[in-house]
């Protein structure tokens, strides 16, 4: 839910947009609803996403966002399955399964996050809440080609405790068994440019969800060229 201003926002969008011209990595901007307009990105150059949409196509359901809504701001893709959407709006793997197929029915790219709590990891859970949410958030979905999986352990984000390369490696190989070779499946928790590299080169993650660290137009270009 940041930043609090148009102007700010426009200003992180025109300074990102100009920063990435000319890079290889596709870059893709997911702000706050009411920033979704797409003539703050222009040129081709940065995609647009959402933070969230509801899973039904219309009615009595104020305050909620339809697939229908994204595609017709252009919006190219969407998040679901946030730890946050799970920790504080009550979000479980079956309503995340919901988001999905009508995403994907509105032709919309998916960004589909899991990841495990500080418990769950202790208590040696860690592969067996990955499994749980990508089949039941994946249930009856055969066609991956618009799936992009974002590994998100809970306890790194925002704590500036990022999760460490080789842990990182293994949850992606472990990712990997689920889904096609191709399915792209991204790093994010206390991404910064001084780790965002080794994410990519080391640990082997297609790309990186990028959360606190967005917010500051510069540091984001410095994430986004280290991944080339």
């Amino acid at each position: 839910m940041n930043p609090v201003s148009q102007e700010e926002a426009k200003n992180i969008f025109d300074a990102i947009r100009d920063g990435v011209r000319g890079l290889k990595a596709e870059v893709v901007i997911c702000p706050p609803s009411v920033y979704l307009y797409a003539s703050i990105f222009g040129e081709g150059i940065v995609s647009m996403g959402a933070q969230n949409i509801y899973f039904e196509d219309k009615g009595a359901f104020t305050g909620e966002i339809s697939a229908a809504m994204l595609k017709d701001l252009k919006v190219e893709y969407v998040i679901i399955g946030h730890s946050e959407r799970r920790k504080y709006f009550g979000e479980t793997d079956e309503t995340v399964n919901k988001k999905i197929k009508k995403a994907l029915e509105a032709g919309l790219k998916v960004i589909f996050c899991i990841g495990e709590t500080a418990e769950e990891r202790t208590s040696g859970k860690k592969n067996e809440v990955l499994e749980r949410q990508i089949k039941i958030g994946l249930n009856e979905i055969s066609n991956l080609d618009n799936i992009n999986i974002a590994y998100e352990p809970v306890w790194a984000i925002g704590t500036g405790n990022n999760c460490g390369v080789e842990e990182t490696k293994e949850s992606v190989n472990f990712i990997r068994k689920f889904v096609k070779p191709e399915t792209k499946i991204l790093y994010g928790g206390s991404v910064k440019s001084e780790n965002s590299g080794s994410y990519i080169k080391e640990a082997k993650a297609n790309g990186l969800l990028v959360g606190g660290a967005s917010l500051n137009a510069e540091e984001f270009v410095k994430i986004v060229k280290s991944a080339e």
